[in-house]
């Protein structure tokens, strides 16, 4: 399964998903310098990390390709909470499996609810509480 994809780095905007690193991240911050005498523009690139929170930064030529991950989305219905720890269905696939909850989600968990998970190269994260 192909998990990233390539796009211009003059195509990217604030708030959608780039690798650095190897690492998913959400742009922030792009900062774009004009293109001088010999050669193109170049790009400075803020991002946060989607599962750690760190600030990454990337420098790139605008007309180079970077790699973008391709991120999936799904409902999932918290079956049992244990902690930070809740067991959740996937509403299409009925995949059973663990997941951590966010610090600041735990209050609000409880089984029956729904909650959208976040899911990138192998990793998942959960999103929000419905």
């Amino acid at each position: 399964m192909n998990e990233k994809i390539f796009l211009t780095a003059k195509d990217l905007k604030e708030g959608k998903y780039i690798l650095i690193e190897d690492i998913p991240c959400r742009v922030a911050d792009i900062d774009k310098s004009k293109s001088g005498k010999h050669g193109a523009a170049k790009m400075r690139i803020t991002a946060i990390g989607v599962f750690d929170g760190q600030k990454k930064i990337m420098l790139t030529p605008g007309d180079a390709d970077v790699e973008v991950p391709i991120i999936n989305r799904t409902n999932v219905q918290i079956m049992s909470v244990s902690g930070k720890t809740a067991q959740v269905m996937d509403s299409q696939t009925y995949e059973i499996y663990e997941i951590e909850i966010p610090e600041e989600m735990v209050a609000n968990a409880a089984s029956g609810k729904e909650a959208e998970i976040l899911e990138a190269m192998g990793r998942r994260k959960m999103e929000r509480i419905k």
